[in-house]
């Protein structure tokens, strides 16, 4: 019998491994707040349904969602920003196949902690209405969107409904209370009598061009004939597009005629506009290329004597390029410099000319940093020193920075730790860090530092996640230095609203931030670097691919507050690298090819729709490292020769003319 029972047992085909039916991952509320910590947990479950046993689970954060967020190889997710992390858990076992599960996790705000009311103060007519508007910040300064309570302290002089509307009432002062939750912020409100007797607006009757930044103001007169001051108007204008502010600066668009309003209740006052085109429009021509295929082609630089430029690569290269650009028509490779790298992202020479520096990210032995070069023969660099210590895992950018006070100091970006680190290098031999500094309030998975500027002792640095962060270095107005910054003012906003047409295109998980800012008289330019989690459905390589992308003006006038004032975004394409060199800004538009603009006088509103484009040059190449697709880094104007050397990621360097305005011949 028992040999029977082992022959039937022999008989019987072994059990099949069960395949992984489903991966069940908790916990199921997928939200977590910035700067916290949420754990994952994954159960493999059968067909039946029964929970299996030797599994093994593995979780990837998407890629583009790296500058937000982090997970490691246990399940434990850190939130760095508000952003939604999307995450993907593989389970594997000996015996089934693979089995993923695609998770989003909504990292949101923290709770509210401050709240700004706009207008800050307002003086009314009895009878006039207006509009008071309030957002909700956490202390991380993350926008929230909390509905706003508005009451009236005394709505015998002023009342307000539900979405901050003020009507004035009569005669007296009151304070309208913006609340959420606890955080509270108080509006004044003075109400004067109705009996305005006559009200004169300047400018009168006004000829301009599209995009002039136009200021209006009321002067009003008591039925007394007492001038009455600090009145609030509501503005508006009619026909057409352009924008007017609470403080009646106007911007038209097109070219036509436009009534300026001015109302205080029952009694208003006009203005008329007439504007004409900018006509700022003006040919490009190309003078000479430097095809690179090879590698995609990174930074471009100048040297102080306009003869010599050096040009970094990526994709694997490990070359920075000396070029002769003494004859613009025919730059010629001179030199170059191999460094383990395979990717030389910046490059920047010493104010005088006698030693440069360039970054490298991606080296096999991990110690990326920078390497000096000295200019002895400029178009022969040679090695003297590198820097690694504490920046390992990257450097993105390198500002180099002379002041008379302090002498030469080099400022880094860590992609570890996203931290500002300051070098010493009056001595470029033996460079040696004196300061670091980097945003608080963040664990490091969400602090990001992507580029560097200086002017007058003042630095303005591209925080990614963070905005715009302006440090004292030199300049006096906080005490700062080289050795020690001091953070001076932040201009911080909402990416995830700003990009959200991005992330119906592809998907959550895109790269979106603070990238580049540029300093230029009372404005600081900044650019943000936005590109899609994936290509659109079906495509199948980078030139299917697209950035996205805002410029943004901050007026800086008040350096303590910097506030946003102007934008450009290109219908299609994204926004880069950018030049300023007297009443022009250059771009590198990424797939929107070379850009030029106007951005002469005040800025206001839409400079895309008021016509301050000068050119644009599509730098697509048939035979680039990605064929037929522009890619524009960004441009370096050359002082000596006024040409724009224009660095595209996949075609190399383009040098291109901004020719003169076409004169148009009259025929008699």
């Amino acid at each position: 019998m028992r040999i029977l029972v082992a022959l039937l047992a022999f008989q019987q085909p072994p059990a099949q491994p069960q395949d992984i039916a489903r991966i069940v991952v908790t916990p199921a509320s997928r939200t977590m707040v910035a700067g916290d910590t949420l754990r994952l947990y994954a159960e493999a479950r059968d067909a039946q349904n029964n929970i299996m046993s030797g599994v093994t689970f593995r979780y990837r954060l998407g890629s583009g969602a790296r500058f937000e967020g982090r997970v490691d190889s246990l399940g434990l997710v850190t939130a760095g920003s508000t952003s939604i992390l999307p995450i993907t858990v593989t389970a594997t076992s000996a015996t089934a196949r693979p089995k993923f599960e695609a998770i989003d996790i909504r990292v949101l705000p923290g709770a509210a902690a401050t709240l700004d009311v706009a207008p800050v103060t307002a003086t009314l007519v009895a009878g006039q209405t207006l509009r008071a508007t309030g957002r909700v910040f956490s202390a991380a300064g993350d926008k929230r969107a909390d509905r706003v309570m508005w009451t009236s302290a005394n709505a015998k002089v002023a009342t307000v409904n539900d979405v901050g509307l003020i009507t004035a009432v009569s005669r007296g002062s009151t304070t309208v209370r913006a609340s959420v939750g606890a955080v509270v912020k108080m509006l004044p409100v003075t109400v004067v009598a109705d009996a305005l007797s006559a009200l004169t607006m300047t400018p009168g009757d006004v000829t301009a061009k599209t995009g002039d930044v136009l200021r209006f103001s009321v002067r009003a007169r008591s039925a007394t004939g007492q001038t009455v001051t600090g009145l609030t108007p509501t503005w508006s204008f009619s026909p057409g597009h352009g924008t007017i502010d609470d403080d009646g600066a106007f911007v038209g668009y097109e070219a036509g005629e436009y009534t300026i309003n001015a109302s205080f209740g029952t009694r208003s006052v006009q203005s008329t506009v007439t504007l004409v085109d900018r006509d700022v429009r003006r040919p490009l021509s190309l003078v000479g290329r430097l095809s690179r295929s090879r590698f995609s082609t990174e930074e471009v630089w100048i040297h102080p004597d306009g003869k010599h430029a050096y040009l970094g690569s990526g994709s694997g290269g490990d070359v920075l390029y000396a070029i002769d650009i003494s004859n613009p028509a025919n730059p010629t490779v001179t030199d170059s410099v191999i460094s383990n790298t395979r990717r030389v992202n910046d490059v920047m020479t010493f104010p005088d000319g006698k030693f440069l520096v360039f970054t490298r990210e991606g080296a096999s032995d991990r110690k990326n940093g920078i390497v000096i070069c000295s200019l002895d023969d400029p178009a022969h660099p040679k090695v003297i020193a590198e820097f690694t210590d504490g920046v390992t895992g990257g450097v993105h950018s390198a500002f180099v920075n002379k002041q008379d006070k302090y002498g030469t100091f080099i400022y880094l970006t860590n992609d570890g730790t996203g931290a500002l680190h300051v070098l010493d290098v009056n001595d470029p031999y033996h460079p040696k860090e004196v300061a670091r500094w980097k945003t608080e309030g963040r664990p490091d998975a969400g602090r990001s530092l992507h580029d560097i500027d200086i002017r007058d002792g003042l630095l303005y640095a591209s925080y990614w996640n963070d905005g715009l962060v302006v440090l004292d270095i030199g300049n006096g107005v906080k005490g700062g230095s080289p050795s020690k910054p001091v953070m001076v003012s932040q201009y911080k906003y909402d990416l995830n609203a700003m990009y959200k047409q991005v992330e119906v295109d592809g998907g959550p998980g895109f790269i979106r931030g603070t990238h580049t800012a540029w300093r230029h008289k009372n404005y600081v330019f900044i650019a943000d670097e936005v590109f899609p989690a994936a290509y659109p459905k079906g495509t199948k390589d980078a030139a299917a691919s697209r950035a996205y992308g805002r410029l943004q003006v901050l007026d800086v006038s008040d350096i303590m507050h910097p506030k946003p004032v102007a934008w450009y975004e290109p219908e299609y394409g994204g926004v880069h690298n950018v030049w300023v060199a007297g009443d022009t800004l250059y771009m590198g538009a990424y797939n929107a090819g070379f850009r030029v603009f106007d951005i002469s006088g005040e800025l206001r509103g839409d400079l895309r729709a008021q016509g301050r484009e000068i050119g644009h040059l599509n730098t697509a190449d048939m035979e680039g490292h990605v064929k037929n697709s522009a890619m524009t880094w960004g441009v370096v104007v050359n002082p000596k020769d006024n040409l724009a050397y224009v660095n595209d990621d996949n075609n190399g360097l383009w040098i291109i003319k901004i020719e003169p305005k076409p004169v148009t011949k009259i025929v008699p």
